[in-house]
């Protein structure tokens, strides 16, 4: 690999819309995702219709700023 033309990898503080956080390894200091191995319907057993709907308001809020 050249030297200098790669970003520095570092540990990174991932935040889920749920509220859960946890360390991972990436080139930015923090990501913000929607749904988290915590609140995802795979993992908890819940429908798809709820993580939808929080999705949606999230874009809404996103949206017009509230």
């Amino acid at each position: 690999m050249k030297k200098g033309i790669h970003p520095n990898y570092g540990p990174a503080r991932v935040i889920c819309a749920c509220g859960a956080t946890f360390e991972t390894g990436s080139t930015k200091k923090e990501l913000r995702v929607e749904v988290c191995s915590k609140c995802h319907p795979f993992f908890t057993g819940q429908r798809q219709s709820v993580v939808e709907r929080r999705g949606r308001a999230e874009r809404f809020r996103k949206k017009y700023g509230l």
